[in-house]
């Protein structure tokens, strides 16, 4: 894959697991290191350094040691003390962290809820907070309903709706544009399309990205360009899109990789935006562009 006549690289590292989930490093010395993340029992969730530790437990239920199923969550980028989460209760929970006394040299953190909502009327599947209005305050969520919906933390009394499956299908996933916050895209259980969506024109998509043929699993914004997202299916295809023509029709992609299997997740590298990862079966690929 290359955007500029590089020559093509891939990166092959298998896991002894089924690898699900994955994410970049965000810190500037360890730009390479990613997280690996897997639903089978025996094995941990894997972040590639032996020195990795519990940090933190968050439990908003005070009484059990268990809370409803989580389905989601994302760090604020402008404040790294907020956390949210989502779930299968119907809500979002949105988490303050603090950093106690030293004790050895161990910083102790704790947490505590700084606001629980009910976000949708149904299951809540992603949250993401949206780079708008500061960064701090506005964030986003998908669910089980159909509907994307928008929240300040400021004005909690009440929520926009960005947009609703016409067939009321769960929405799974949203991804903030990583430059121009006007944007995001989002997907449909089961479904081969990516929608995109202006918050400044609610309800109605101003792009489709549908050349998938297997549902779409993934979905990653450039973090260096308004106008190219990567998206990943069942199809075992990885594409990137030019998305600059909008509200002309998106007809292709500009570039497509196929893996070996089917592709679970996407994640493009925000602290340098010529690699993107994917994950299929037990694989990880990394892939310059």
């Amino acid at each position: 894959m290359s955007l500029h006549g590089k020559r093509k690289e891939i990166y092959k590292y298998e896991a002894p697991w089924t690898v699900y989930a994955m994410n970049w490093s965000v810190r500037p010395d360890k730009r390479f290191r990613l997280a690996l993340g897997s639903f089978v029992e025996e094995y941990n969730n894997k972040v590639g350094e032996t020195e990795t530790r519990l940090e933190c437990l968050l439990n908003n239920n005070k009484n059990s040691d268990f809370c409803a199923p989580l389905t989601s969550f994302d760090w604020n980028e402008v404040d790294p003390y907020l956390l949210g989460t989502s779930s299968i209760d119907t809500t979002c929970t949105i988490w303050g962290l603090e950093t106690g006394q030293v004790l050895g040299r161990v910083n102790l953190v704790s947490g505590h809820v700084k606001t629980q909502l009910i976000a949708h009327d149904k299951e809540v599947y992603d949250i993401a907070f949206s780079r708008a209005g500061g960064g701090r305050d506005m964030f986003a969520s998908v669910g089980a309903d159909g509907s994307v919906r928008m929240f300040d933390l400021r004005h909690l009394e009440h929520s926009t709706i960005i947009y609703e499956d016409p067939q009321h299908h769960p929405l799974l996933r949203l991804c903030w544009n990583k430059q121009d916050p006007n944007y995001l895209a989002t997907m449909a259980m089961d479904g081969m399309e990516v929608v995109i969506l202006d918050v400044r024109v609610p309800c109605t998509p101003v792009a489709r990205l549908n050349n998938h043929r297997a549902c779409v699993n993934g979905i990653a914004w450039a973090p260096h360009s308004s106008c190219h997202i990567c998206t990943a299916a069942d199809d075992h295809q990885a594409l990137i899109w030019d998305i600059q023509q909008m509200p002309r029709a998106i007809e292709d992609p500009i570039l497509a990789y196929t893996a070996e299997g089917e592709i679970n997740n996407v994640q493009w590298a925000s602290t340098q935006p010529d690699w993107i990862a994917i994950c299929y079966n037990n694989c990880l690929e990394i892939l310059r562009v």
